[in-house]
């Protein structure tokens, strides 16, 4: 990227935590918990139909047209009818969700490599995510990953969700950043990655799946690049 940055502000959801793994067992202790199994539905089946309707709901989220008590409680709720679930609370199973996510510690390849290196070369770090107070805190516990970081700026606390540029503004100068120093490490190009381009940052996309970036940036005065694996990051710095 032709420049020094001092300041690193990583998504933490599939970008270092393993939102995609974890979450997957999270939900399977919580589906044994209750006992779903006995209403005839496949579990992978309940997953797929509650992912839906989760990253929908979360989607509605960030555009504020849903709040949060409406979010936990339709993703369940949804899902069960869906389902032929009856007799289960869908507030209770969401309970029973958030507090077997922060006990999941998969981290996505080369997570802690990669911040280890980048702390040994003295760059500070940072995280910006959304998602709720209480479980993100403890995701960075429980994975071994809140010694790494100086600041965690959660949209919740925020009140702003990613990529609303408020929470970007909010993170740099919290963190006494200057935009040029700064760069944003993300996998959702739509809420990391524009988010930062926005607010003029310039951003890593961390694109797990092959894909590249959405844009052509080369004629413009933002910079951002793409990686498959955090391991590529060091090569821009």
């Amino acid at each position: 990227m032709g420049k020094k940055y001092t300041h690193l502000f990583f998504d933490l959801d599939n970008t270092l935590w393993d939102f995609k793994t974890n979450s997957k067992y999270a939900m399977q202790a919580t589906f044994t918990a209750l006992s779903l199994g006995e209403y005839k539905i496949d579990f992978d089946r309940f997953f797929q139909i509650y992912s839906l309707h989760n990253a929908n709901l979360w989607t509605a989220y960030r555009k504020r047209k849903v709040s949060k008590k409406d979010l936990i409680r339709q993703r369940f709720q949804l899902t069960f009818e869906a389902c032929g679930i009856k007799d289960t609370d869908p507030l209770m199973a969401n309970e029973l969700y958030l507090q077997e996510m922060p006990r999941q510690s998969h981290l996505v390849e080369g997570a802690k490599e990669v911040l280890n290196q980048l702390r040994t070369k003295g760059y500070k770090l940072y995280i910006i995510t959304n998602g709720f107070k209480e479980v993100q805190h403890a995701k960075l516990l429980k994975a071994g990953l809140d010694g790494y970081f100086e600041k965690l700026f959660i949209s919740e606390e925020v009140k702003v969700p990613k990529p609303g540029r408020e929470i970007f503004e909010y993170a740099i100068k919290s963190a006494n950043a200057k935009k040029k120093s700064s760069l944003m490490i993300g996998d959702d190009w739509d809420v990391d990655i524009c988010g930062a381009l926005n607010f003029g940052i310039d951003a890593v996309y961390l694109a797990k799946d092959g894909s590249s970036s959405k844009i052509d940036l080369s004629a413009g005065k933002i910079d951002v690049r793409t990686i498959q694996h955090l391991n590529q990051l060091m090569d821009f710095l």
